[in-house]
């Protein structure tokens, strides 16, 4: 039985290197908003590292890692899969279980800060802005990405007033991104649409196999939506996501 059991985990261990991050669509079109990140030795922070797909690539880029989730059992997954299956060096990718809402007490800081579908489940936004602000360096860049709050998909969400895991609002629009963030201090390097109908229709699809009858019935499904990723294009007119870039402004020193 032992033996079954270590080979089991074998298996959905090779599985999920085959088709990881998931057959979530998504997820994986916020993969061609890398083309914004930096490149080489640097410290980047993933602040709300979910499965660590957007660690892992930034690893892979050269830098070293901190990825920041408030789901231990996350943590330990993808800690597991991606450090002792797939080999990355511990040193330059760490995950911590860790409440955004704690950043106040973080004394390390960060050349780029990634934080990708988290800032719209949180009601304190603004604080948590504020602490991204302090604990960039200068020059430093905030790479964000949030629901479209002018999706359908999200104006017909029901929210989480209460915090609890889902949604506390539908997301955000331009406007919406430079009230808070040029307020905190920062400058809006870019701002980019992610998500066509293709994609987020194919998601759709996919989504209800999954949830009805599991990732094995979608599997079959899942090659053939795959050309709505490649054929997706940025800034469509209706995005699923909308990504900014902020920057830190140098700060002269007074002499």
């Amino acid at each position: 039985m032992e033996l079954l059991n270590m080979l089991t985990a074998a298996l959905r261990h090779d599985i999920r290197k085959l088709f990881y991050p998931g057959l979530d669509l998504h997820t994986r079109n916020r993969a061609s908003l890398t083309r914004f990140w930096g490149t080489g030795p640097r410290d980047v922070l993933d602040a709300g590292s979910g499965n660590g797909y957007f660690s892992w690539l930034a690893y892979q880029t050269g830098a070293r890692v901190v990825a920041l989730n408030y789901d231990q059992e996350q943590v330990e997954k993808a800690r597991d899969f991606l450090i002792v299956h797939k080999g990355a060096d511990p040193d330059r990718l760490h995950f911590e279980q860790r409440n955004l809402y704690d950043l106040t007490r973080e004394t390390r800081t960060f050349d780029e800060i990634i934080c990708f579908e988290v800032l719209e489940h949180l009601v304190r936004d603004r604080d948590v802005l504020a602490q991204f602000y302090r604990i960039l360096r200068p020059g430093g860049a905030l790479h964000l990405c949030c629901p479209h709050r002018l999706h359908p998909r999200h104006q017909a969400e029901v929210l989480d007033t209460k915090e609890t895991g889902g949604h506390v609002r539908a997301g955000y629009t331009e406007e919406d991104y430079r009230k808070l963030l040029e307020p905190a201090g920062f400058h809006i390097a870019s701002v980019v649409g992610i998500g066509t109908p293709a994609v987020y229709h194919s998601d759709r699809i996919l989504r209800r196999l999954r949830n009805r009858f599991g990732d094995w019935a979608a599997l079959p499904l899942f090659p053939i939506t795959l050309p709505a990723l490649w054929l997706a294009r940025f800034n469509p007119r209706v995005p699923f996501s909308l990504y900014v870039k902020a920057t830190k402004p140098w700060v002269p020193h007074e002499t």
